[in-house]
């Protein structure tokens, strides 16, 4: 067995990781699948994930499903699963595929569900930046072992049904 050593102190620890403002409180929010996304040259899982009191419409997903049909999107016969999530008065609309084997490739839209502006692709500076929340990483992570068993599997049209009817739901 591996022995782990245990930190018993780090310089300057009172100064790091202070991201959470005085007063935030951690709530849960819930992942639902949705039906499925079926392009000429791509099939995605859906997820919509968001808090008990402010449910994903369907006029919302209607918009999003669009969205991504008319968006010209550079895939080229994948598998994946997109993620939309309702945080505060955004949606985050998040398209995810499996490329060289075992890694997920993303791209990120985001809409203002105050304002009637439509979607705009998230562009990100730099080469440090934000991936997935808390929230986002549940379906994440369920999509891995999904991902896995096929992975591990004959990887025949058999196995790639059983991983697109491998779904999460929950709370998280």
């Amino acid at each position: 067995m591996l022995d782990v050593p245990t930190v018993e102190k780090i310089p300057h620890l009172a100064s790091l990781g202070n991201v959470v403002p005085e007063g935030y409180l951690y709530y849960e929010k819930i992942i639902t699948p949705g039906e499925d996304l079926s392009l000429p040259n791509a099939y995605f899982k859906w997820y919509n994930i968001y808090p008990p009191d402010a449910e994903i419409t369907p006029e919302q997903v209607a918009e999003s499903r669009a969205y991504l049909q008319a968006a010209r999107l550079n895939l080229k016969d994948e598998l994946g699963f997109v993620i939309l999530h309702r945080a505060g008065q955004m949606l985050l609309l998040m398209l995810m595929t499996w490329r060289n084997t075992n890694e997920i490739w993303e791209s990120v839209f985001f809409k203002d569900v105050s304002q009637a502006a439509g979607y705009q692709q998230t562009e990100f500076e730099g080469s440090h930046r934000g991936t997935y929340c808390v929230w986002e990483l549940g379906a994440v992570w369920h999509e891995r072992h999904a991902w896995v068993r096929f992975l591990s599997s004959r990887r025949d049209d058999v196995a790639k049904l059983a991983y697109i009817n491998d779904r999460f739901s929950g709370r998280v």
